[in-house]
């Protein structure tokens, strides 16, 4: 176990010391990272300095940041001690989070309940999946606590990528008995023409992020499997029409191109024993000029009925490049001001 002193540099000086005591210097050394590049990352992070003496890591900063350094170091630590590496993505995890979550997660039949000063993890046949931000562990709550729960906002937040881990999670578990991945086959802002091929060949391209999302989570061959006996689709929007959904976990993607009546129509196939999760970024509407969005239109009039869950993401919760959060910062800066 991690323990720690403090020791202020000098009098009159914001800069504090503090020290935190690592006993396995075999975890220690995966803590700091080849070449200590683990290290060199929190120091960028949250403008500090980390020096290493002996099984001892030692963070020189402002008294804030330096204890929050410790609270992501014993974090990360905790992580090698339950048998987990550590990668760039867990850093910047532990930093958003304030190295704030504590134990482990419950098991996956009990984490409606356990979200709760609990790691929240979301078991698939392939990997584990963590919420990076609070906004997303409060998706990931709803998605399992709601039948029906929106996710709204930029490109790069996870939405459709935890979306889709939970429709996994609950399916390995028994809690549904298919996945059905749906988006509108909007061409985003381009027109593409006519595709050569079949149907699938047709709406393949649309779905093609549904299909990425799926394959990080399953394994390939079982994917192919399970599409085949029909225990997992992926079809356009305008396939859903005279459908009743049961028993099934049903997510709808880039629903801000949906119109308001597909919409509608989407929302009513929800049957016994379903979820259904829509997601969508309101500033990505490719929708011809002078047709609403149904994404919109949802958000205003379903906002009052209990049980349905709206969740907002906005650049800080943006999990991609660093360079997309800020991106996304410019171009909201830009329509602010138009």
């Amino acid at each position: 176990m991690a323990t720690s002193t403090m020791t202020p540099l000098s009098s009159g000086t914001e800069s504090t010391e503090l020290a935190v005591e690592f006993p396995d210097n075999f975890l220690l050394i995966d803590l700091c990272g080849e070449y200590d590049r683990n290290l060199s990352k929190l120091e960028e992070k949250l403008g500090v300095q980390i020096l290493r003496r002996g099984n001892h890591l030692v963070v020189v900063g402002e008294e804030s940041a330096a204890k929050e350094t410790i609270d992501v170091l014993r974090a990360l630590y905790s992580r090698l001690e339950s048998g987990r590496g550590i990668e760039s993505a867990d850093i910047d995890r532990e930093v958003r989070m304030g190295g704030s979550e504590r134990g482990t997660a419950p098991e996956a039949g009990d984490q409606i309940e356990m979200f709760k000063g609990a790691r929240v993890e979301i078991k698939t046949r392939r990997k584990m999946i963590e919420p990076r931000t609070e906004a997303q562990k409060s998706y990931v709550r709803s998605l399992f606590e709601n039948e029906l729960c929106f996710g709204i906002g930029p490109a790069g937040t996870g939405k459709t990528y935890l979306a889709v881990a939970v429709g996994v999670n609950m399916f390995i578990e028994g809690h549904v008995d298919r996945i059905i991945l749906s988006r509108p086959a909007v061409e985003a802002g381009e027109k593409l023409g006519y595709l050569p091929g079949d149907m699938k060949d047709k709406v393949d391209p649309y779905m093609q992020p549904l299909y990425d999302a799926l394959n990080d989570f399953l394994p390939g061959k079982q994917t192919a499997k399970l599409i085949e006996e029909k225990r997992i689709e992926i079809a356009p929007l305008a396939f859903m029409r005279g459908r009743t959904l049961s028993n099934a976990y049903v997510v709808l993607d880039e629903a801000q191109n949906a119109t308001t009546m597909q919409m509608k129509m989407f929302l009513t196939r929800l049957g016994e024993g379903s979820r259904m999760v829509i997601t969508g970024d309101r500033t990505q509407v490719d929708l011809p000029r002078g047709v609403a969005s149904g994404l919109a239109d949802a958000e205003r009039l379903l906002k009052s009925i209990p049980k349905i869950s709206f969740n907002y993401f906005t650049s800080k919760d943006v999990v991609r490049h660093p360079l997309v959060a800020a991106i996304i910062e410019a171009y909201d800066k830009d329509f602010e001001k138009g």
